[in-house]
């Protein structure tokens, strides 16, 4: 069983969450231009300078929208065993900026999509800044934080398209960063390419080693965007997806009914009352169903083809409604040959590798290294030397 601190702040945070998903409910109004947070969010802001082993900025990414990143780099991108002796440099507003002309590492992008039912939580909040300093210094990529838009101001499919603008973002930059370095057109590059170039990424981007991660809510968009890479085969070029983890995904369902659905109805976090009205506010008044795609991937249509699926990291909690939805999902892509391991965690719960609250346990620590583990498996550029 969890422990108690963890039962005291499941109430907590289960007593504010229904609060929201009840207000949301009677006061929403539609707005195509959305929003990414919350005022009850906590929020700590960009550092672009390597304090802690990780810099990050944040970048606007849509005028038409609020779909917003954070891209967090790890101070590994500027060094090597190929040269030692390269330094941080700061731009004069204190920031990280690639030096030019210098031998620049190149690490893996993983895209990563926070938790919150589609109608709460951030790129930018305390627990997610902190969960994605650490994913990056662990497995050694760049992250980048996906800021969707929330529901029920912006529902379906809104979340799942800002997944796919910024899959189409990262190849843009690619290509950008490729004519630069090729002088290709710089006249006409120089008038409007340069300054859509995003440096980290330039510098220090791998697209062809692209991960794609998403906790509880996340998942669900982090599927629906390596399906959606999939179908389009080399459209994203040079983007390669590579890899997901879905995190205790934000699956429901009534085809076929689920024993955790049932015998962890009130389980904690999330219990199955809220997740119904977390979707009825996600999605459109009138396609409101428990097995709309978006939310039950056990359809037989949704599944790709076998030879198509990316690897698939499953991690569930032992204390979670949706936890057996998401086992059967996994077995699902194993009957089809896809490598997808599953990783259970015992006395936990949901979200508890992600919460603020719930970062500095032993379960979520373990979760990170074991994501690690697994995730190198798939960006090594010497081959999969890594195994799990």
């Amino acid at each position: 069983m969890p422990s108690l601190i963890v039962k005291l702040y499941s109430s907590f945070f289960k007593y504010h969450q229904k609060t929201l998903l009840q207000s949301l409910s009677k006061t929403h109004k539609s707005d195509p231009f959305g929003v990414t947070s919350r005022p009850q969010d906590s929020i700590v802001a960009g550092n672009p300078v390597f304090t802690d082993g990780v810099a990050t900025k944040d970048i606007h990414l849509d005028p038409f929208s609020s779909l917003s990143l954070r891209i967090f780099l790890p101070e590994t991108a500027l060094s090597s065993s190929l040269d030692t002796s390269i330094k941080p440099e700061l731009s004069p507003y204190g920031g990280y900026s690639p030096p030019p002309g210098k031998f620049q590492r190149k690490l893996p992008v993983m895209l990563q999509f926070h938790g919150g039912g589609f109608v709460s939580g951030s790129n930018e909040s305390v627990g997610n800044d902190a969960f994605c300093r650490r994913i990056a210094k662990m497995c050694d990529v760049i992250v980048v934080a996906v800021g969707y838009r929330l529901a029920p101001e912006s529902r379906y499919p809104a979340a799942f398209e800002d997944g796919i603008t910024v899959l189409n973002w990262v190849a843009k930059q690619a290509n950008l960063s490729e004519c630069r370095r090729l002088g290709v057109q710089r006249r006409i590059f120089d008038s409007f390419g340069a300054s859509m170039v995003e440096p980290w990424l330039a510098a220090h981007g791998d697209p062809s080693r692209c991960v794609l991660l998403g906790a509880s809510s996340g998942a669900n968009i982090a599927d629906y965007v390596a399906r959606k890479a999939v179908e389009a085969g080399k459209l994203f070029d040079p983007v390669k997806v590579v890899a997901q983890v879905l995190m205790y995904p934000f699956f429901i369902g009534t085809i076929p009914p689920m024993h955790s659905e049932v015998n962890q109805a009130n389980s904690y976090i999330y219990d199955k009352t809220m997740c119904k009205l977390a979707w009825k506010l996600f999605l459109p008044e009138n396609e409101f169903d428990l097995d709309h795609p978006a939310a039950n991937p056990l359809l037989r249509e949704k599944l790709p083809p076998p030879k198509h699926m990316i690897p698939t990291l499953i991690v569930v909690a032992e204390n979670d409604c949706m936890r057996d939805r998401a086992i059967a999902y996994s077995e699902e892509l194993r009957k089809v040959n896809v490598d997808a391991p599953l990783l259970e965690y015992k006395d936990t719960v949901h979200e508890f590798a992600t919460l603020d609250a719930l970062l500095q346990t032993q379960q979520a620590k373990v979760c990170a290294e074991d994501i690690s583990l697994w995730v190198k498996k798939y960006i090594s550029l010497r081959g999969h030397e890594f195994s799990y």
